[in-house]
């Protein structure tokens, strides 16, 4: 299309705009236009330089400058699995109770269950529609939307009354990658306009992120195509918060579950693993294998005789069978 064409479609469109009955419809259901200048503008859309909104419709009491400064997108696929949409309630619950503003598109899927889990830990959340804060879409969220616009924000680009199309859903893509700190996706597929919003949020400096899942699973992976590119992989909020999060903000240390063995000194633990894995075994053979002395080894054996691990017998000893030993000593079974 020739620029004088799409100029005159331009002019087709303003000539049926009618800003007085836009904004006489969203006062009806308690929203409001904010554009850049006002107090409650993000700044951060300004990145978009020329692709920026002219103005955003909202619905709902916080302000969305506020609300936008700590906020991350999550975001996937419509037809999510099971493990999506666990995935996604769960980063979503998190990242609330943290203090974040969960912000995705409302759609079926991954969003449902990102803005789902968000409100149900009494946290907040921002839906970005590609059609008008007062159109319930899909039909299937009408209820979802409702406790947004009474509990969270719900945004958009078009007017009251305006209708999804596909190209509006690029377009409102862009807003969600420029609006957040960081983009995370549960699950998608190659052809995604989840990764489309990643790789938007890349392009503006934003963390882009992406849940890792099945190898064999293709809404897995157009994920995991992100995260062999410049997508950092993330499993659950702390991650997400140690990188989009201020200096301090560092997820707790991982480790496995603390076994009774873990508590022994290292003279006590080479003792314990001295041991023949079948049999009895005499106190000098624990002794040169360990590297002690006699008589430490005999005081370690009954320090593990004590604790369940080994028992007598005669002049020997040997592992204590699992099935014998107490509960401590059990938990302790590698």
């Amino acid at each position: 299309m020739c620029i004088r064409d799409r100029l005159g479609g331009y002019r087709l469109r303003a000539a049926a705009a009618e800003p007085r009955r836009d904004l006489a419809a969203v006062a009806a259901v308690g929203g409001r236009f904010v554009c850049p200048g006002d107090r409650e503008w993000p700044s951060q859309l300004d990145d978009l330089g020329d692709a920026r909104p002219v103005g955003l419709w909202v619905r709902g009491r916080p302000d969305l400058r506020l609300w936008s400064l700590r906020s991350v997108a999550v975001v996937g696929a419509r037809a999510c699995t099971p493990y999506g949409a666990h995935m996604a309630a769960t980063l979503g619950s998190g990242l609330a109770e943290r203090g974040w503003v969960v912000v995705s598109g409302a759609a079926f899927g991954v969003d449902g269950a990102a803005h789902r889990g968000a409100l149900a830990a009494g946290g907040a959340t921002t839906a970005v529609l590609a059609c008008g804060v007062d159109v319930p879409y899909p039909r299937g969220h009408a209820e979802l939307l409702g406790r947004m616009a009474q509990q969270g924000l719900v945004v958009a680009e078009l007017p009251p009354s305006a209708h999804p199309t596909r190209s509006r859903f690029i377009l409102r893509n862009r807003v969600i990658a420029a609006l957040t700190r960081g983009t995370v996706v549960v699950e998608a597929e190659y052809r995604s306009g989840s990764l489309v919003t990643a790789r938007q949020a890349q392009r503006l400096g934003r963390f882009s992120m992406g849940v890792p899942g099945p190898a064999t699973s293709g809404l897995s992976a157009g994920v995991h195509e992100l995260l062999r590119g410049e997508g950092v992989l993330v499993t659950d909020a702390d991650d997400i918060v140690e990188l989009v999060g201020d200096i301090g903000d560092l997820p707790p240390v991982r480790r496995g579950p603390v076994l009774p063995r873990d508590h022994l000194d290292a003279a006590t633990a080479r003792v314990l693993e001295a041991f023949p894995y079948h049999g009895a075994t005499h106190p000098r053979d624990l002794a040169r294998t360990a590297g002690t002395s006699a008589d430490e080894t005999l005081g370690r054996l009954y320090e593990l005789h004590s604790l369940g691990f080994v028992e007598r017998e005669g002049d020997a000893w040997r592992l204590t069978p699992p099935s014998a030993r107490n509960d401590d000593a059990r938990r302790g079974d590698t």
